[in-house]
């Protein structure tokens, strides 16, 4: 009788085998019609918007507080860490969570009163907005730093970049 494991490992080893056997047989002027295809990409221009730009300090953004919130957490589970070091990372972890609801806060008041994407790094007293606009226009980043600041009651040092 074949089990379940036996029955996926023939069906993956199957797969494999025809995949190996349709490589073998491609013909060597298909393959390279296909190496061909893959290498006249390869001088295009590619275009930057400003959105592909905040997606991409978004990931950067994520991936940082991604991995701090790893470490916070290999803290406190480490059976050898002391109370206060776990006291610590926890504490850490708060403030990562908090800072990620207030980065999303100000991204939502940015989009709904001023109808511009944005991306927004909240580091202690320190927020940094990028906003996606051709359009460098002092009044409206002083606009978007007297909202900002409407947010909080102590002083906040805010910072406006428009981005091409």
């Amino acid at each position: 009788m074949i089990n379940k494991q036996n029955l996926w490992f023939i069906t993956l080893f199957s797969l494999i085998l025809i995949l190996g056997i349709y490589y073998i047989s491609i013909d060597d002027e298909v393959a390279s019609v296909l190496k061909a295809e893959d290498t006249s990409n390869a001088n295009e221009v590619i275009e930057i918007n400003e959105s592909d730009v905040l997606v991409a300090l978004e990931i950067e953004n994520d991936e940082e507080k991604q991995a701090l919130m790893e470490e916070y957490q290999n803290i406190l589970l480490d059976t050898g860490s002391t109370l206060e070091e776990k006291n610590v990372a926890y504490e850490n972890m708060q403030k990562l969570n908090n800072s990620k609801a207030e980065e999303t806060k100000v991204k939502k008041l940015i989009k709904e009163k001023f109808d511009l994407n944005s991306f927004v790094k909240i580091k202690d007293n320190t927020i940094s907005i990028t906003v996606a606009s051709k359009e460098h226009n002092t009044e409206k980043a002083n606009s978007i730093i007297r909202s900002v600041q409407e947010l909080y009651e102590s002083k906040m040092y805010i910072t406006v970049k428009f981005n091409k």
